[in-house]
Order: structure tokens, then sequence, then C-alpha cells
């Protein structure tokens, strides 16, 4: 990873600035309100499986998205490759 991130430039919000990145703050306790809260988190590994779990087997598979068209990110895949591909036919 060092090879690909040596030319990469850093970029840090302003402490205590959440309006610097709101999509992903808005991420952020969005997963904290629908999972996290709901466990006791043991080391970095489990709070790892559990953030993993979400995205995985919920936020992208089951949980719909108003810019999807209210549809998972999954199903909104499936629908764009299957017109896109009945239109290159």
């Amino acid at each position: 990873y060092r090879i690909a991130t040596k030319d990469m430039i850093t970029s840090y919000s302003k402490k205590a600035y959440p309006w610097d990145n709101a999509c992903i703050e808005s991420f952020h306790a969005l997963i904290k309100r629908e999972w996290i809260n709901r466990y006791k988190i043991l080391d970095y590994k489990h709070a790892y499986k559990l953030i993993f779990e979400y995205i995985e087997t919920f936020y992208n598979t089951v949980r719909i998205h108003s810019h999807c068209g209210y549809l998972s990110p999954n199903e909104y895949e499936d629908k764009y490759y299957s017109e896109n591909i009945k239109n290159a036919c």
C-alpha cells in the first residue's frame, strides 16, 4: 500500500467542524444509530466485523436509499446493468 499511496496528500477537516465532509458524517451517524449502538464493542476486530456486517448484509443489500429510487444499492445496480445490457443489444 505504501507504493500506491506515496503520492497522496492527506487532508483533514478542522477539529469539531463536521460541515467539511457532511456526507461521511451523516453516514457515521446512521451506522451508529442503526447498528453500532446495539452492541458493546469488545475490541477493534469486533468493531471491524460489525461495520463489515452492516455494510455487506444490510446497507448495500436491504436498506433502501432515496437517491437509488428507493431501492437498495445492490438492487439499483442490478436494474441499471439489466437495462443497459438490453439497450446495448
